[in-house]
């Protein structure tokens, strides 16, 4: 399979695994970076003109800022074994993290925000969760900072499909703003990265970005640690058989919205559903007290 653009693999094991800024990717709003660190090693730093969205992928951490400060004692051992704990920090904010655990895995998406808001903590309990599509298309969605947060723009959420399942199913776009004769946004213009995690080291997921004109046309095997980016089109994901799939989404473009637009030629499938995978929901919050 050829490479396609659309991939970014992690550049090393420690340290900052994963970086991609929005002048990176060739966009105007979304960046976003993921690091692994060990005990009593600190991300230092300042949200300048932008908001920051922290999502713990596992371990445990302490956050020092000019805003509060806050500790995880409940991390998740895996994105597997529980749902994330969810920082958010406005424009202005000073910061460190230190990982309190023998490693810390954590991601991070930021964007320019033009309004202030405060700097919320979020657990795992507070995330709601989402039973999406039907049959072999069922996967579970966890609300990290979701439409109506109380922010300016960004957007994450973290999604779980198990083995063999289709994901962001029928496929769908969000790459030009629409708005109805009511002035509801029903199609934001978003910029958007898929950040990926397999249950086994010898697992992937297939993601396809296309547009209806034939302009974008990439198909993409990914694996653990490695980022999509997708600058406009519909991109439905599968996960391949035997292998369950998470990936975190960050969201950041012209509303704080997740208001899209169906692929019309498979639009018909919303119908068809006749149950949901009895392996969702794969996760929940008292998975992060075992």
């Amino acid at each position: 399979m050829k490479e396609s653009y659309l991939i970014k693999h992690p550049t090393q094991t420690f340290g900052v695994y994963q970086k991609v800024t929005a002048e990176d990717a060739g966009w105007s709003h979304l960046s976003m970076e993921a690091r692994l660190m060990r005990r009593g090693e600190t991300w230092q730093g300042d949200t300048g003109e932008n908001e920051y969205a922290f999502i713990l992928l596992s371990g445990n951490y302490s956050a020092s800022t000019n805003r509060g400060s806050w500790q995880t004692t409940n991390g998740r051992k895996s994105v597997f074994e529980g749902i994330a704990h969810t920082l958010y920090l406005p424009r202005h904010t000073s910061f460190t993290i230190t990982a309190e655990s023998e490693l810390l895995d954590i991601a991070a998406g930021w964007c320019l925000s033009t309004e202030d808001f405060p700097a919320r903590f979020k657990t795992p309990e507070e995330a709601a969760i989402e039973i999406r599509g039907g049959d072999n298309a069922t996967r579970q969605i966890n609300s990290l900072v979701e439409p109506g947060f109380g922010c300016s723009n960004i957007i994450a959420v973290e999604v779980y499909t198990p083995s063999g399942n289709w994901s962001s199913f029928p496929a769908h776009k969000h790459d030009e703003r629409k708005v109805d004769t009511n002035g509801t946004v029903t199609e934001a213009c978003l910029e958007e990265f898929y950040f990926y995690k397999i249950d086994k080291e010898t697992g992937y997921a297939l993601q396809h970005v296309y547009t209806s004109d034939g302009s974008l046309n990439e198909l993409m095997q990914l694996r653990t640690n490695d980022l999509a980016l997708i600058p406009k089109g519909y991109h439905p994901v599968v996960a391949a058989h035997g292998y369950n799939c998470y990936y975190l989404n960050f969201l950041a473009g012209s509303d704080q919205s997740l208001a899209n637009t169906p692929d019309p030629d498979h639009e018909w499938i919303f119908n068809s559903w006749k149950g949901i995978d009895p392996r969702i929901p794969m996760v929940n919050a008292a998975m992060n007290n075992q």
